[in-house]
């Protein structure tokens, strides 16, 4: 399948708390290291003519303006916590510029989870101003949003289906603890993997540093980037000293080619 180049920015690495975490003052939380302050977890990916958001979170607005992000084609969302949907109504400053509504791909609990969070979006009769949206049902095909193939790949936040996501040879997956073997197997051939590894204790919703390490080294990618990472993993540049080579931590606006 073709696939066009395409380029990855992290809007946000951190977990539904953020780095520095409200109140905190661990070694992480007041870090003079900018790559230790870690937004919501979102990424960008663009082509040449298409640009998909991966979740809106709370921090959507600043992500949008601290990116430079004029044009943006869709959403995709991951799940339906509220690290993941709470930006969603910022769309509406792309629906004000671009003069058309704003395709949203979700499956059906996240839509389900959408309608009741943001009811006003779906009413029948509008107040003016509020976002507009196309709502799209993701299916275990793969589609394209512009140029950009899309497959979803399911995977177990504890007890909830999650989707990660492989567009073309990058493969994205946030807020998991496991991926059975059948998933597992979309990722393979994937040139970048990008995982989450919350912290080095157990978690039971999440995968661990040494869970994330083994779940890339199963699919033999290239190169692997955690992600939805939390204050009580360690600081960036610490952490990544650990890490097997081909692995490493992302940052908030590190941008990544594939």
């Amino acid at each position: 399948m073709f696939s066009p180049k395409l380029k990855i920015t992290f809007l946000g690495t951190g977990t539904s708390s953020g780095v520095p975490m409200i109140a905190c003052d661990c070694n992480v939380c007041i870090s003079s290291d900018k790559k230790d302050n870690r937004l919501r977890s979102s990424i960008l990916v663009e082509s040449d003519t298409t640009t998909i958001v991966v979740d809106t979170t709370p921090d959507f607005r600043m992500q949008m303006l601290e990116a430079k992000v004029k044009k943006l084609d869709a959403v995709i969302f991951t799940h339906p916590h509220k690290d993941h949907v709470a930006g969603l109504d910022d769309i509406k400053a792309f629906n004000y510029f671009h003069q058309q509504p704003m395709k949203v791909y979700a499956n059906e609990i996240t839509q389900k989870a959408l309608k009741k969070e943001f009811s006003y979006i779906f009413d029948d009769h509008k107040y003016p101003g509020v976002p507009e949206i196309n709502l799209h049902d993701i299916q275990d095909t793969t589609f394209f949003i512009g140029d950009i193939p899309v497959t979803a790949i399911s995977v177990w936040h504890y007890k909830m289906p999650v989707l990660g996501f492989r567009f073309g040879d990058f493969t994205y997956i946030t807020d998991a603890n496991r991926i059975e073997e059948q998933e597992l197997s979309k990722i393979i051939g994937s040139k970048i993997l990008v995982l989450n590894a919350l912290r080095k204790e157990k978690h039971l919703s999440h995968f661990t540093l040494q869970e994330a390490i083994d779940v890339a080294k199963q699919t033999k990618v290239p190169q692997t980037y955690f992600t939805h990472i939390s204050h009580q993993l360690g600081k960036h540049a610490e952490i990544n000293k650990e890490l097997p080579d081909g692995i490493q931590l992302a940052h908030d606006f590190q941008e990544i080619f594939c």
